[in-house]
């Protein structure tokens, strides 16, 4: 008997699907892509039991959830509450991925990226932006890898409560909160960082050159922000492994296509059980088989 067709069914907490994430879904080699918008905690239960009810235990690896949309807290919460409505003591239950907004995708990739070039159990960094989701995210895993994390924020406080969310989440954390209010906060920030990864809001420069080139411990910049002008200034959107007054840079294009290896292979491996749940540390560490 033949098997049955590789249905992706995406949650999206927007009211419009992610058309983006509709298309890669396609490329990554689902057959069919069922988009839902305005998906919330409330409207959810009965999409989950379309999901385990139509098929047998034995064919479930052919169905999985996609969760997206572009607030990361509420896909959070989404993927909470589907989990509860999955019956995995009967065997039904599909495979999820966690992607709102690319922050899981994105901040695995970039993290992938700098492990190709430092020793990231010993690196020192500085993750600016580090309270936003990407950033949080881009946090999370290089203190789970061992290395020191400065979270930069224009608030202390809210840099503050991520460092104690990360501590709770990685037991024995090496995360520090900084402020990065003014340029004149710059130099503590840096000092003695060998990486910096900005993660903050499009089109604004959270690193000016005129800062960073006193920093002289720097070996590597990795700047997300896809919008002009880039968050790092000095680094270039298609940088990819591009040397720029001795360091090493990528662009947000040139993390781009490690984002969309990420994304493919984490949708295809969906479809190979029905229980696995893909968050941000089951992402990386498809990331680190990746080339």
């Amino acid at each position: 008997m033949a098997e049955k067709t590789k249905i992706l069914v995406q949650l999206d907490t927007d009211a419009l699907p992610s058309v983006f994430d509709r298309i890669v879904a396609i490329d990554a080699g689902a057959e069919q892509v069922l988009s839902y918008g305005g998906v919330t905690p409330q409207n959810v239960a009965p999409l989950v039991h379309g999901c385990i009810f139509t098929r047998g235990p034995q064919d479930l690896h052919r169905t999985a959830i996609f969760i997206g949309g572009s607030d990361v807290q509420a896909g959070e919460a989404l993927l909470s509450e589907v989990r509860k409505h999955l019956l995995p003591q009967y065997g039904l239950s599909v495979s999820i991925l966690l992607d709102p907004n690319g922050a899981n995708t994105t901040a695995a990739a970039a993290v992938r990226v700098a492990a190709r070039h430092l020793d990231l159990s010993r690196a020192r960094s500085l993750v600016l932006g580090g309270t936003g989701p990407v950033g949080q995210r881009v946090v999370r895993l290089l203190a789970r890898a061992g290395g020191h994390v400065r979270v930069g924020s224009r608030q202390l406080e809210r840099a503050e409560a991520v460092c104690q969310r990360i501590r709770a989440q990685v037991p024995g954390a090496g995360v520090e909160a900084v402020s990065v209010a003014s340029a004149a906060d710059a130099p503590a920030a840096l000092d003695g960082r060998q990486l910096v990864i900005a993660a903050g809001a499009p089109g604004v420069v959270l690193l000016p050159k005129k800062i960073r080139d006193k920093a002289n411990a720097l070996k590597l910049l990795i700047d997300l922000n896809g919008v002009p002008p880039a968050g790092i200034e000095g680094v270039e959107l298609h940088d990819k492994g591009t040397i720029r007054d001795g360091i090493v840079c990528y662009g947000a294009l040139g993390v781009g296509s490690t984002k969309m290896k990420i994304h493919k292979t984490a949708v295809a491996k969906l479809f190979e059980s029905h229980t696995a749940v893909f968050d941000i540390e089951e992402i990386y560490q498809l990331a680190l088989h990746l080339d």
